[in-house]
């Protein structure tokens, strides 16, 4: 809990800095969140679920990320993206599971989390809009 906890609180008051909440605007211009995820595109949602993968996002900063970002004008299907590829993978999660099962296993199942993610979310994107 010592080791989380500053973790926590510096994770979750820097996602409020830089995405701010919804009217207020923030560091990152909402614009810029609009025009990369804003729509329910296969790019929105490839960006989404390869970002997702990439970072590591903690279980209760979570959901004050993706209130920032969706209040800046993310779309529903790329929220949706990010937040199935978020807790499948991270930068860490693929450098454990290469060395256990290889690079070729861990680009496969990589590759089927980023692209089944995506798929969700467009399709989570077109029912919801």
């Amino acid at each position: 809990m010592k080791q989380i906890i500053p973790l926590l609180g510096a994770g979750v008051l820097i996602a409020g800095f830089m995405l701010g909440r919804p009217g207020h605007p923030a560091l990152i211009p909402e614009y810029f969140i609009q025009f990369l995820l804003g729509a329910n595109s296969l790019g929105a949602n490839l960006l989404a679920s390869v970002s997702g993968s990439l970072m590591y996002f903690a279980t209760l900063t979570e959901v004050p990320i993706l209130q920032g970002l969706l209040g800046s004008g993310m779309g529903k299907g790329p929220a949706l993206a990010l937040l199935l590829a978020g807790p499948a993978l991270s930068l860490l999660n693929m450098l454990v599971i290469s060395s256990v099962m290889g690079l070729k296993k861990t680009a496969a199942f990589c590759g089927i989390i980023v692209a089944l993610s995506t798929i969700a979310g467009m399709v989570y994107g077109s029912f919801v809009g």
